[in-house]
């Protein structure tokens, strides 16, 4: 059993983690198809080792059902139409638009869990959920656009919002019976190859990027990915997806922080503003009464 402290800490740490895939994406300079492509690719490989050196999680793995082998396919596949919907909607409408409205994302999960789970929040949790949304926007507020092109790649964006929602839901199910690394590996694996797929159809290459290219996918791997979304899929086990994907509103201000100290990105007063809002959100989210469920 795992204490309330250990699992925030390691909540914390995730959602930190997960914070440099902007910055690692920015360096790697390369089309977007082919950043998620190895991105999810090199996670598989570093989790390898530890599917092989594991008894339990080769037992599970060999002993998977159809249907378990169907759910984390299917993981992998909205894992991919996230990344491929998000990064088509940046074709269309502003960086700043298309990213906040990917952290509508716990408005996702809260209305599943209500209906599909009859999960119950507190209204303070509620408060707290549309406080840190309202911080999003004051930091993205300045870079929308108006537009039928815009307005496309809006719901383009907010149609990844709801997938990577029900990827964490159907991850919430999983782990219920499957440890974090086989699960991962499948919905990892089968997520790089639709995205491969994606990229051979867009005419992206998979070779000739220069040595900085190699080591953001490297970065995006192993920090963002295995020290970030894996750490969200093994949490799953002990924390609700909809507290999970609350918690990703925090990426917002840790890729802000980290744009200012390595991008050399200034932290204008909106900004800032957004920023003390989305903690305060975040803050009246989780000191709210947890989680219960109708019977």
């Amino acid at each position: 059993m795992k204490t309330n402290i250990g699992l925030y800490l390691a909540l914390l740490f995730g959602v930190f983690s997960l914070s440099t895939s902007a910055i690692f994406v920015r360096l790697a300079n390369a089309p977007s198809a082919i950043i998620a492509f190895f991105r999810l690719f090199f996670a598989s490989l570093i989790l390898l080792p530890f599917l092989l050196s594991s008894k339990q999680n080769k037992r599970q793995l060999l002993t998977l059902s159809k249907k378990q082998w169907a759910l984390g396919i299917l993981s992998g596949l909205l894992l991919s139409a996230h990344y491929v919907m998000w990064f088509e909607s940046l074709r269309h409408t502003s960086v700043a638009s298309s990213t906040v409205i990917v952290t509508l994302q716990p408005l996702f999960s809260i209305a599943i869990g209500y209906i599909f789970l009859k999960e119950r929040f507190h209204k303070l949790a509620i408060g707290g959920c549309l406080i840190a949304i309202m911080g999003c926007f004051m930091i993205g507020w300045g870079d929308f656009q108006i537009s039928s092109q815009a307005l496309f790649g809006d719901l383009l964006a907010l149609l990844a919002a709801g997938v990577i929602s029900i990827y964490f839901f159907i991850g919430q199910a999983m782990r219920k019976e499957l440890s974090a690394v086989p699960y991962s590996i499948i919905s990892y694996l089968s997520s790089s190859l639709f995205l491969g797929c994606y990229a051979l159809i867009e005419g992206n290459s998979f070779i000739g990027y220069p040595q900085a290219a190699w080591m953001a996918f490297g970065g995006l791997a192993l920090i963002s990915t295995v020290f970030g979304q894996f750490i969200f899929n093994w949490l799953l086990k002990w924390i609700p997806a909809t507290m999970i994907s609350m918690s990703i509103l925090g990426e917002t201000i840790g890729t802000c922080i980290l744009a200012y100290f390595i991008l050399n990105e200034a932290i204008s007063f909106q900004q800032g503003m957004g920023i003390t809002t989305i903690l305060l959100g975040l803050v009246l989210f989780f000191i709210s009464p947890q989680i219960h469920k109708d019977r």
